[in-house]
C-alpha cells in the first residue's frame, strides 16, 4: 500500500534545519570539527531557583495526573510578570492562557480562527510556523515585506484595499527572528489603527522579549492604548529563562481570541506537567537579577561575534536583539549555497535566510548560542573562507 500526506503538508517544504542538522552530521563523520550556530536553542541553564522549585515540586508523587490547565499561579505569575517588566495590567483569568511553548500556540491558532479563504498577513522573512500554521488551516498568506531599507518594518499603505477586505488576521514580531529589528511605540499605535480600520486581529509573537540589548526599551505591544481590543502577545520562558526544553510559554491580550484558541486545546492537550509550572511560576516571579545578567552575557557574545566577522571585511550588522545575527551574505552566492559550503570547508553551522521566506534569499541567520571564545573562533573560520573564496575567484 502507498500512503500519501495530505495536500496542506504536501504545501511545506522539507524543514531546512534538518537539512542543516544533516550536512553537519556528514561533515562531522568525515572528520570535520563543526561550531553549531544553527539553533535558537539556548546553551545557558536555567537559573538555580528554578531548578531548585522543579525538582522538589517532581518528588510530590501526588502531582503526575493531568493538569488539563494552566495552575492558578501560573496566570497571576504571568500577570505580575507583565506588569513588572512591561506595565501592562491582565486579567489573570480572562487575558493569560497557558502554552506548550508559544510555538504550540502560534500553530493552533489559525487552526482556532482562521476559514478556508481567509487572507493572513505574515512577515516575509518570518519565523517558519507563521506560514505553516496558515496552510494548515486552509488560509491564505499575503506576505508583508520586512526590508533593511524599512528598518524591516512593514508598509502597511501598500497592502492592497481588496486583501485588507478578506483578511482575519496579521502576524508581526518585535524583536523579531529572524530579522532582529525592533519596533518603536510609533509603529505599535499605527498597527492599533491599522487593525481597528481593517478589522484584523493582531498576532505579536514576543518571544524575545527579555534579550535587548544596548538599554533599548522592552515595548510589549500590549502597552499601546487599544492593543487588546484587536491583538495578542506571544511569550515564552524558552528564551527568557533557558526553559526551551520545559515547552511552557502562554499568550495574553484579547480575551474573546484567548477564549477560542483555550476552546481549541480543551480538544488538543492535557495541560503541563505540574512541576514544571512550579518552576515557572518561580522564574517569573523572581526578583529578575538573573535576566539583567543575561542580557548582558549575550551582549558580550554579539560584539564577540561582530568584531570578529568585521575583522574578516564582512560588514554585519549590529544586531538590536535576540540570540541571532542576521547577516547579508557577500555577493555571488544564493544563502544555501553559502550555508552548506561554509559547513562543508569552514565547519560552522547556521541557517540560509531564504529559509524564512523569499526575502531571506541574499541573508544568513547566525545563533549566538555558543561562548564568546567559540563565536571568535567561528568568526576566524569564516574569515579564512572568504579569504579562500577570495583568492579562488
Amino acid at each position: 500500500m502507498n500512503f500519501f500526506a495530505s495536500e496542506k503538508l504536501q504545501k511545506m517544504s522539507a524543514s531546512i534545519f534538518q537539512e542543516v542538522a544533516n550536512r553537519k552530521k556528514a561533515a562531522i563523520k568525515r572528520g570535520k570539527d563543526v561550531i553549531d550556530l544553527s539553533v535558537g536553542s539556548p546553551d545557558f541553564p536555567p537559573p538555580s531557583f528554578v531548578v531548585e522549585t522543579l525538582i522538589e515540586a517532581a518528588q510530590d508523587t501526588s502531582r503526575y495526573g493531568y493538569t488539563l490547565t494552566g495552575i492558578p499561579e501560573f496566570h497571576e505569575a504571568v500577570s505580575y510578570f507583565y506588569q513588572q517588566r512591561y506595565a501592562v495590567e491582565l486579567n489573570p483569568v480572562k487575558e493569560v492562557l497557558q502554552l506548550m511553548g508559544s510555538q504550540d500556540g502560534l500553530a493552533h491558532l489559525a487552526t482556532a480562527l482562521i476559514n478556508p479563504g481567509d487572507y493572513v498577513l505574515v512577515p516575509d522573512p518570518g519565523y517558519p510556523i507563521y506560514e505553516a500554521s496558515v496552510n494548515i488551516a486552509g488560509g491564505i498568506i499575503y506576505p508583508m515585506p520586512l526590508l533593511a531599507e524599512n528598518k524591516f518594518l512593514p508598509k502597511l499603505d501598500e497592502i492592497p484595499l481588496e486583501v485588507l477586505k478578506k483578511t482575519k488576521m496579521m502576524i508581526i514580531s518585535y524583536p523579531g527572528n529572524p530579522v532582529t529589528a525592533l519596533a518603536d511605540r510609533e509603529f505599535f499605535e499605527k498597527v492599533v489603527d491599522f487593525a481597528k480600520q481593517h478589522g484584523i486581529l493582531v498576532i505579536h509573537d514576543f518571544a524575545y522579549s527579555e534579550l535587548i540589548f544596548d538599554d533599548n526599551p522592552q515595548l510589549s505591544f500590549m502597552s499601546v492604548p487599544g492593543a487588546k481590543q484587536v491583538g495578542i502577545e506571544f511569550n515564552s520562558l524558552s528564551k527568557t529563562f533557558n526553559m526551551a526544553g520545559c515547552r511552557i510559554g502562554y499568550v495574553v491580550g484579547n480575551a474573546q481570541a484567548i477564549k477560542i484558541l483555550a476552546s481549541l486545546k480543551s480538544h488538543i492537550d492535557y495541560g503541563i506537567f505540574y512541576p514544571i509550572q512550579k518552576a515557572a511560576v518561580t522564574a517569573l516571579t523572581s526578583d529578575f537579577q538573573y535576566l539583567r545578567e543575561q542580557v548582558k552575557e549575550y551582549e558580550l557574545r554579539r560584539d564577540a561575534l561582530i568584531s570578529g566577522l568585521r575583522k574578516s571585511g564582512w560588514q554585519v550588522e549590529k544586531s538590536p536583539a535576540t540570540m541571532f545575527v542576521w547577516a547579508k551574505i557577500p555577493v555571488g552566492w544564493t544563502s544555501r549555497e553559502f550555508v552548506f559550503e561554509l559547513i562543508d570547508q569552514a565547519g560552522v553551522a547556521v541557517i540560509p535566510g531564504d529559509a524564512f521566506g523569499k526575502l531571506g534569499e541574499g541573508y544568513v541567520r547566525i545563533a549566538m548560542v555558543q561562548p564568546p571564545e567559540q563565536l571568535v573562533t567561528a568568526a576566524e573560520r569564516i574569515h579564512q573562507f572568504l579569504l579562500k573564496q577570495a583568492i579562488t575567484n
